[in-house]
């Protein structure tokens, strides 16, 4: 609830400090006091328009702070501070200050944390609920009717919510899936072609280089051909040099004891000779690898031209050509496969939307049964509001299937009839000001029980009524602050009576300044403005007995 409520500079408020309690506080004051002021700076921190205007003369800045405190902060409030990180302990109060600059600039700040002007409005529908002359949110807003009948008839939405959710996501599994076979099917053709060209190839992994390998040692086979036939020809033959070499070697061999010397050459003879068998060997081993074969080198060069030309077509490496092969079977097993995953998803689909259908089917059941409820407790509550000409209708109304959503499939709004023989029409086009109020306290009275704004304010709802309707309406802005708040700003003493605590505002000026003040009145305090607002400007003894009385009665 609304806790505390500090101006500073606003119009004709200098400064004021404002506690509030719980169940029902009445705002007093003569006609031109400054009653309105109060509801101006009120609606600056639930994210109004900032006017230079109402920054006080000769002042360059103003400011507004409000303090809500919660036994537990509602579940909409949590969620909107948290997307804004903001950050408030479990027991904190709320805080929200506004600040004005004369020369138009404004701030907002939420528990001392700077914030923007949406987040005061995304906060404002749980924080406070105002019903006065120009009223154009809270009840009158046919958005929030279907929320408030759902609470009414206790209705299990959530059971919708997921069953909605549930169906949108097998329709789209659905439709994901149709497009991605539609697409399959219209490549079938090119998947087959690529397929069967890769097939017919059968590259292999590693083939590209083991290709290349190959391919270099008889390119370079066919360069040496030409010098490993001429040394072949030279080792061959008696007259070879490896020949010579042993001829040699047999002759100092037979001579080689004659002489030291001679023993030497023959030894460095015969190491020459099995260098030079090594060497014939290497030379037969070399010639033997080197060995060129047009065909084959032609066979690998086309092989590895093909391999090549097709990974360029798929745009890949040549390693990666068994991958698409399988790539391109697995589609085409999805294609043939397709069928059956289709028949599986539309008949999840199917039976999502049949669930969703049941849920949403006996959500409007509920509301159906729900708004003929309302509509009688509300027309009960008319005729003590001088509205006993009027009737009120909830209306529930089926939308076309393309308009469902989490929801369900109903649109609610509330419809009321002025006169008799006159056709229903929304809340807000029909009834005007306290008419329309009186309108929104049945229907309050009506939800009582059904939740809201922390704080409801009404501006001047009796305004053109008196007695018994006034003293009807104060009985049941008391039953409704019983377990809540509610602030009223009240011209009847039979509704100023009803007030747990009373607030009155007067307007003084000194030479040529004039202040706005509030002031918390005590019992006798109460008693002399309810005398006022009976007798006028001279409070008579007969105003104060008709004052105690009226204080006694309640």
């Amino acid at each position: 609830m609304l806790t505390r409520l500090s101006i500073r500079n606003i119009v004709l408020i200098e400064a004021l400090d404002l506690d509030f309690g719980r169940g029902l506080g009445v705002l007093t004051g003569e006609t031109g006091a400054g009653k309105s002021i109060l509801l101006d700076a009120l609606g600056l921190v639930l994210g109004n328009r900032a006017d230079s205007g109402l920054v006080r003369a000769g002042e360059e800045r103003a400011s507004v702070t409000a303090s809500f405190e919660f036994g537990a902060l509602p579940a909409a409030l949590v969620e909107a501070l948290d997307d804004a990180g903001v950050e408030i302990e479990p027991g904190e109060p709320l805080l929200i200050r506004r600040q004005l600059r004369a020369d138009g600039g404004s701030k907002a700040f939420v528990n001392d944390q700077p914030a923007g002007v949406a987040l005061l409005r995304e906060l404002a529908p749980a924080l406070v609920e105002l019903h006065g002359q120009h009223d154009d949110r809270g009840l009158v807003n046919p958005r929030g009717h279907r929320a408030l009948l759902d609470r009414y008839a206790g209705a299990d939405t959530a059971a919708v919510a997921r069953s909605w959710q549930h169906w949108r996501a097998a329709s789209e599994a659905l439709r994901e899936a149709r497009e991605r076979i539609d697409t399959a099917k219209e490549e079938q053709d090119l998947l087959l072609a690529h397929l069967a060209e890769l097939t017919a190839l059968e590259p292999q992994a590693g083939e590209e280089e083991r290709l290349a390998e190959a391919r270099a040692a008889m390119q370079k086979g066919e360069r040496l051909s030409g010098d490993l036939e001429e040394l072949r020809h030279v080792w061959d033959g008696s007259d070879s040099p490896l020949a010579a070499l042993r001829g040699a070697a047999r002759r100092l061999d037979r001579i080689a004891p004659e002489h030291p010397l001679l023993a030497e050459a023959l030894a460095s003879l015969d190491r020459a000779v099995i260098e030079a068998t090594e060497a014939e060997e290497k030379l037969e081993k070399a010639a033997e690898a080197l060995t060129h074969d047009p065909a084959a080198l032609e066979a690998a060069e086309t092989r590895l031209f093909d391999l090549r030309a097709l990974a360029r077509k798929h745009r890949c490496e040549v390693d990666e050509l068994p991958e698409k092969a399988r790539e391109f079977r697995a589609a085409l097993d999805a294609i043939e496969g397709g069928e059956a995953e289709l028949d599986a998803l539309e008949a999840s689909e199917r039976e999502a939307g049949e669930t969703y259908r049941d849920a949403a089917h006996a959500l409007h059941a509920a509301r159906v049964a729900a708004a003929e409820r309302l509509d009688v407790a509300v027309a009960e509550e008319l005729a003590p509001l001088k509205l006993d000409a009027a009737r009120f209708r909830t209306q529930v109304t089926e939308l076309p299937e393309e308009r469902w959503g989490v929801h369900g499939l109903d649109a609610v709004e509330f419809l009321i009839a002025t006169n008799p023989g006159a056709d229903f029409a929304p809340l807000g086009k029909i009834a005007s000001g306290g008419e329309l109020s009186r309108f929104i306290l049945a229907l309050k009275v009506a939800l009582a029980e059904q939740g809201g704004a922390a704080t409801v304010i009404f501006d001047e709802i009796d305004r053109g009524v008196g007695g018994a309707v006034a003293s009807a309406i104060g009985e049941r802005l008391a039953r409704l602050a019983r377990d809540g708040q509610l602030l009223a700003v009240t011209h009847s003493p039979q509704v100023a009576a009803r007030g747990r605590m009373h607030y009155v505002i007067h307007k003084s000026s000194e030479g040529t300044v004039t202040k706005t003040s509030v002031t918390l009145l005590d019992e006798s305090g109460r008693q002399e403005e309810i005398a006022r607002m009976l007798s006028g400007a001279e409070v008579t003894p007969e105003a104060r007995a008709q004052a105690d009385r009226l204080l006694e009665g309640v």
